[in-house]
């Protein structure tokens, strides 16, 4: 996962909405969303190369996302998968403060790594590198391969546009979050980070649906939690940028 925005806790019917992308290389084995067959419990998408995943929810709404941190001097060799900290956290009961006090003792496993998890009642945001957590607060929020709410041009055009839509509208319809999510407009240079990868693949990293030969968006997802606790969680897929198919799933939490 390379791009989350949501809300949270601030709009009049809805608990919590995600509208966020996934970006990966175009080989890398992957199921679509599924309540998954070993845990039932647990509605995600699914890295079969390490049987992990980027994002998901259970019926009893725990939530979790995850994205790199990207910084070539955090990379190494023999790391854990950081796709099974999120069915780690998903498929355990274990209380999100005790996970994170957890994960803390063994952040050092992984390479750098952001983690959104929780519920649509309280949700807490924490990364390896400053290896600190902090409930998040309710409003609009963005997060892309750096830390919660950094200005990159693709974060801060997917909160603005995120922030409008649902500023104006009672009833949140997944299309249009799903139009903001396929927004494939390269940032301007001058807006552009420098994570130590080179101009030439910051500028190909930089909108929020990416594209390229070998690598790109291969999932959207969007997920809306109204305050009656309705789940609507809709999964679109890509291939080299062109669309596969979507699922949709529709419960209450219970």
């Amino acid at each position: 996962m390379c791009l989350i925005n949501f809300q949270f806790q601030e709009h009049p019917k809805y608990k919590l909405i995600v509208a966020a992308n996934r970006d990966e290389a175009y080989d890398r084995p992957t199921a679509p969303a599924a309540f998954w067959e070993d845990h039932p419990n647990i509605l995600a998408g699914r890295d079969l190369s390490q049987m992990g995943t980027w994002l998901g929810i259970t019926k009893h709404g725990r939530f979790a996302a995850l994205t790199n941190y990207r910084d070539p001097e955090h990379m190494k060799s023999g790391a854990n998968s950081r796709g099974e900290i999120i069915t780690n956290y998903l498929a355990n009961d274990i209380s999100t403060e005790a996970f994170l006090d957890s994960l803390k003792l063994g952040k050092d496993n992984y390479v750098g790594f952001n983690l959104i998890l929780g519920s649509p009642d309280s949700l807490y945001y924490y990364n390896n590198i400053e290896n600190e957590a902090i409930k998040i607060t309710s409003g609009t929020h963005g997060l892309s391969n750096h830390f919660l709410n950094t200005p990159w041009p693709k974060v801060t055009k997917g909160k603005k546009r995120l922030r409008e839509y649902v500023g104006s509208q009672k009833n949140i319809e997944s299309n249009v979050l799903f139009d903001i999510l396929s927004d494939a407009e390269d940032a301007e240079d001058a807006h552009l980070p420098q994570t130590g990868v080179g101009l030439d693949l910051e500028r190909i990293l930089s909108p929020l649906f990416i594209k390229t030969t070998n690598y790109g968006t291969r999932s959207s997802t969007v997920l809306i939690i109204d305050h009656d606790n309705n789940v609507t969680f809709t999964e679109r897929t890509y291939n080299e940028g062109k669309f596969i198919n979507e699922k949709q799933f529709s419960f209450r939490l219970e």
